[in-house]
């Protein structure tokens, strides 16, 4: 039996695709309103077309949901995507100056060919900035599963880049950001002055890690940067409660979580 979900105004999909599983929410376009998970599906691992099987397992969740013409923004999980810095090269003045930049770096960090990655960046001609690449057949699937199922695609992006977008402007001066999401803890370190970012650093969070453990880690990761360590940590995402509780009679690092984060 088909289940029906009508669509109110300010509504839209929100679909979750990790290698393991994906899910579909109803999200609101209005701050503050909880997601509603409509539906999950595991996802039986392929090793040789991991992204068809990401393909058969939406159409199968979206199969069993009345949701045809609905828009619908995608979040993938960021061992799906690949993020790094790129410096410009000296006298950049044209747009493919960048992308080679960019092309360049990827191929160096990751050993994998640019030309079957989709690349967007923040691009900037004068200064470091960040690249995102998704696998281009990954786009693919996606896009074939929203026309077979008559979606209306208007995002797709990094779990962590969208977290950063709907956080950015609520950071504090002299803060960094992170965002928790299966036991990760992927940091974003901020300039001085709140300039931008200078370092994203995906950080596996160990069994009992307390504030002691994150402190130490904020000024380890702000050492190996050569920066000065933050004066608070904002979050989003599914943090460990004892993060926001001071230890006694330690200097400590704040934690505090953003306004919504674990929508």
């Amino acid at each position: 039996m088909r289940n029906v979900f009508g669509q109110r105004f300010g509504q839209c999909l929100c679909i979750d695709v990790a290698p393991q599983a994906v899910s579909v929410r109803r999200v609101s376009r209005w701050r503050g309103a909880a997601p509603d998970v409509l539906a999950a599906q595991a996802i039986a691992p392929s090793a040789d077309h991991p992204f068809d099987a990401i393909g058969n397992a939406l159409r199968a969740l979206l199969g069993e949901l009345d949701v045809q013409s609905w828009p619908v923004s995608i979040v993938l999980a960021d061992e799906l995507t690949r993020m790094w810095r790129v410096t410009p090269p000296p006298g950049a003045a044209r747009m493919a100056d960048l992308e080679a930049a960019a092309g360049f770096r990827f191929q160096s960090l990751y050993a994998e060919a640019p030309a079957t990655w989709q690349i967007s960046a923040d691009w900037h001609a004068s200064q470091p900035f960040f690249a995102a690449a998704v696998p281009r057949d990954l786009l693919a699937a996606l896009h074939g599963v929203a026309q077979d199922c008559k979606l209306t695609i208007v995002a797709i992006e990094p779990r962590f880049v969208r977290a950063w977008n709907r956080s950015r402007r609520g950071l504090k001066q002299g803060a960094w950001f992170g965002h928790v999401h299966d036991n990760v803890l992927t940091l974003a370190a901020i300039e001085a002055g709140g300039t931008g970012l200078r370092a994203i650093r995906p950080l596996p969070i160990p069994l009992g890690a307390d504030h002691r453990w994150l402190t130490q880690t904020l000024q380890r990761e702000a050492l190996l940067l050569d920066v000065t360590a933050p004066s608070l940590l904002q979050v989003q995402g599914n943090a460990p409660v004892n993060w926001f509780k001071p230890v006694n009679g330690v200097a400590h690092i704040p934690c505090t979580a953003l306004a919504g984060s674990a929508a």
